[in-house]
């Protein structure tokens, strides 16, 4: 088997709602080699990958990468068929809770996220990200963090879309001072977040720890604002920490992270901040 093996897909996580599509496209994939006479042991060998891999894949106990089904289909002259499936394996390959939150994400037009712990997802550049998911116990498999840190960069398509949502980040001091990784993987970090807050629809602000008294000390805040003006949010400590999108409950978040935006630093005092730090390194 080639190095590149558990990269042919990730396995299907029991009870996921995709589970069904992954087994259609394994079913497909089937009908399409034994069409084209090809035995596994020769598709395997032809894709890079041993021949469990591609049992996995076909029995639908393993999600296959979009570009494994676009070499699938030129291979095996599926004339499109498989091809056809790209999409929904690259939607299907995220946990099915960063499938959700990406969803939202990708519908919201203003999105208000505190962090007091870590540095937001969506700040995370891929190797901090990837420092940062290997200090989770108990530890992810490979298979596992891979997927994971997929997920996480796939969520960054925020920062491309036209129109683009409004984005405001406040991020806690310490957050920015934990040296994740190493002290190279934070200063580029801080030198990505540098690049994030200069964009026309974002605005990230720093609190510094010396704010003894304000109300996000109980963890982490997020607000999604739809268009048609209803909205979903969640935060630590609150609700079960589960989403809510109740108008009261959505309320308390908007008033909470209101105060933690006044009393962080400006917007401008936070590039400073964050430069200073780099210096510090």
């Amino acid at each position: 088997m080639s190095e590149g093996v558990d990269e042919a897909g990730w396995d299907v996580e029991p009870g996921d709602e995709m589970e069904p599509v992954v087994q259609a496209v394994g079913r497909l994939l089937k009908v399409c080699r034994e069409a084209a006479g090809v035995s596994v042991p020769e598709f395997g060998e032809a894709m890079g990958y041993g021949e469990d891999m591609i049992r996995k894949i076909e029995r639908g106990a393993r999600i296959p990468r979009p570009e494994f089904l676009d070499r699938a289909d030129t291979f095996l002259k599926a004339q499109g068929h498989l091809r056809a499936f790209m999409e929904d394996m690259r939607k299907a390959r995220y946990p099915k809770k960063v499938r959700e939150l990406a969803e939202m994400e990708g519908r919201a037009v203003e999105m208000l996220l505190y962090g007091n712990h870590n540095i937001h997802g969506l700040l995370q550049t891929e190797e901090y990200a990837r420092a940062l998911l290997r200090t989770w116990r108990p530890a992810y498999s490979p298979g596992q963090l891979e997927r994971m840190l997929s997920g996480r960069m796939a969520r960054k398509s925020v920062f491309d879309r036209s129109p683009a949502p409004e984005l405001s980040f406040v991020q806690e001091e310490v957050t920015l001072r934990r040296p994740v990784g190493d002290t190279m993987v934070l200063r580029r970090q801080l030198e990505h977040m540098l690049e994030v807050a200069r964009l026309p629809f974002v605005e990230l602000q720093v609190m510094p720890t010396a704010r003894a008294n304000h109300p996000g000390t109980g963890g982490l805040i997020e607000v999604l604002k739809f268009v048609d003006g209803r909205g979903v949010g969640r935060a630590d400590g609150d609700f079960g920490g589960r989403p809510v999108s109740n108008p009261r409950q959505l309320r308390v978040l908007d008033l909470r992270y209101g105060i933690i935006r006044a009393q962080a630093l400006t917007p401008e005092e936070s590039l400073a901040f964050i430069e200073q730090a780099l210096g510090e390194l």
